[in-house]
């Protein structure tokens, strides 16, 4: 069972966070480290981030911090077929490559497999070959005094293809003689493998390139992993882009703030939070709420958000209208606005990665995964933000509505704090072993945020938000105290939304059905792969740009439509 918080960057990406966000956003790059060094951080700071490290090909295991132990769970299918990068396999059929690569660097190698392009340069392979035949031998031809002449065409030849190879990396960029070196190359070989040798020399060169070959894409390997957990994690230039002309433009028009505090707090009319740092996430989640309604004169939309983004959203949702729906902005770090009722800086939902075995025999390599995302720090500070509600529509930044919600509003949840979607395939009995000795029910499920309606009169009536605060510090020590704190604050006080309510899963796995999305109120961007980051599933980004004003300037002039 390995488990991480998604919004919390380590360690080691804050420390080399200005090195590579600096090209992101088109300044002059800084100094920086060595991509040794760099990965050098990377693979020791990375807090189960990247699961389990493996064993290098020389036996010598990496040092890291301990996997929990391995908990059995239900599997997605009672079928004996491992879904590995969306495509039904077989299990004898599974590349094991590929699952120790999922366990090591997780959706990366994902991302990784959907993307990966066809070589098409043989030429450039061809030449990368008699390299490493050349390199091989040359070191033995050298050592013969009778063979100078040969040793220094070889010495030549590998110059001279070394020379091209930094130079090109396709067919296309090679050079027109590029056929005769190669040639040259070939028949220097040939002449080399007919002199007599000491073949254990040979064997010892090709066995030590050989290594230095496998070290070379091991660290490349975990290069591209690092530049991937970077990406995902920071935002990107173009977002970045829309948040700073946004908040400069609030001060610069002077917009007249529409400030309709009669429906902000009237408890008759329906009320969504949506808690976001990202200003076109949370534009999508409202406008495609908006859009499918079938009345929205009664919709009120609270965004709550820091300090950094409060004038950009500002801005944004005073010269965007929603129909007949009304937005009010919040800053929830704000201490002279709500008194106890900030907190330091905002806390969005926090997802845990959750890798268990398809059954009980399966190997690790099988294992899969699913990310659960649950109510952040912010979540509850809900009930003295809202003082004069008893009842909210908590949806994510990473949402996307495709029916009308106004059915949620008349639910019958008989006393339960907070209606959301189950996950039954991770049950709390099988998190014990991870979570400790808490009483949990036993065949209890545990459940996502993403879409969650919440009852704030019973939440003050149960006092929820100090039994929370009371755990926290109870399990602050343990790995994965948020997931700990909220699970045994809300034990038996969840109503189980309808399934067909949401859809998870479109922010990591690839092998969602299309009519199912298509059929689904909510569809849910949990995982990585968010859908307005380069590396966003493309075939479920459609479902996420149409709710963009694809004519709106700010979002040409930073390049957000594309």
């Amino acid at each position: 069972m390995l488990f991480y918080r998604k919004q919390n960057n380590s360690s080691m990406l804050i420390y080399h966070f200005s090195f590579y966000l600096v090209s992101f956003v088109g300044h002059m790059p800084l100094q920086r480290p060595s991509p040794s060094d760099v990965l050098k951080g990377f693979v020791n700071e990375a807090k189960n981030e990247t699961g389990s490290i493996n064993a290098t090909p020389k036996t010598q295991q990496k040092k890291g911090i301990p996997i929990p132990p391995q908990v059995v769970m239900q599997p997605f299918t009672s079928k004996n077929i491992s879904r590995i990068n969306g495509k039904a396999k077989m299990k004898s059929d599974v590349d094991e490559s590929e699952g120790f690569c999922d366990l090591k660097y997780g959706s990366y190698c994902i991302w990784r497999e959907e993307n990966r392009e066809e070589m098409h340069d043989s030429m450039v392979k061809k030449l990368k070959d008699q390299l490493f035949v050349a390199r091989a031998y040359f070191p033995s031809i050298v050592k013969i005094p009778a063979q100078s002449k040969l040793s220094g065409e070889f010495k030549q030849n590998i110059q001279e293809v070394e020379r091209v190879l930094s130079e090109s990396t396709t067919d296309a960029d090679l050079p027109p003689e590029i056929q005769k070196k190669s040639r040259r190359m070939e028949a220097v070989i040939a002449r080399a493998k007919s002199v007599s040798l000491d073949c254990n020399n040979i064997d010892k060169k090709l066995r030590q390139i050989f290594d230095l070959t496998e070290d070379e894409a091991n660290f490349h390997m975990k290069q591209s992993a690092f530049l991937y957990q970077l990406a995902v994690q920071t935002m990107p230039k173009s977002l970045h882009c829309l948040s700073m002309r946004l908040t400069v433009e609030y001060f610069r028009d002077h917009l007249f703030d529409k400030e309709l505090s009669e429906k902000y707090s009237d408890p008759t009319l329906q009320h969504y939070v949506i808690f976001s740092n990202n200003v076109i996430a949370s534009s999508v989640v409202i406008n495609s709420t908006v859009v499918h309604a079938i009345d929205t004169v009664n919709q009120v939309f609270h965004v709550l958000t820091d300090w950094q983004n409060y004038y950009a959203m500002k801005h944004w949702f005073l010269r965007n209208t929603f129909r007949d729906a009304v937005v009010q902005v919040l800053n929830i770090e704000d201490p002279d606005s709500y008194g106890k009722a900030t907190l330091s800086h905002l806390t969005l939902p926090v997802e845990f990665r959750v890798s268990f075995p398809s059954n009980d025999s399966a190997p690790a390599i099988n294992n899969r995964t699913q990310y659960v995302s649950i109510f952040s720090h912010s979540h509850y500070l809900l009930p003295e933000i809202f003082k004069n509600l008893e009842k909210v529509v908590v949806l994510d930044d990473d949402v996307v509505v495709q029916q009308d919600l106004s059915a949620l509003w008349s639910l019958n949840m008989g006393g339960k704090v907070t209606g959301a979607i189950e996950i039954c395939s991770v049950k709390m009995d099988q998190l014990r072993s991870y979570l400790g000795d808490h009483s949990f029910q036993k065949h209890s499920c545990s459940w996502m945020s993403g879409l969650n309606v919440i009852d704030l009169a019973r939440w003050r009536d149960l006092d929820i938000s100090e039994t929370y605060w009371k755990l926290v510090k109870e399990v602050s020590m343990k790995e994965g105290s948020a997931l700990l704190a909220t699970l045994l604050t809300f034990q038996d006080q969840i109503y189980a939304l309808d399934r067909v309510w949401v859809l998870s899963g479109l922010g990591h796995d690839y092998g969602l059905d299309i009519e199912g999305i298509k059929k689904a109120a909510v569809l849910h961007y949990n995982g990585n792969m968010k859908p307005w980051l380069d590396l966003g599933i493309p075939k479920y980004k459609e479902y996420w740009k149409k709710f963009l004003n694809h004519e709106d300037q700010y979002l040409s002039e930073c390049n957000v439509n594309r």
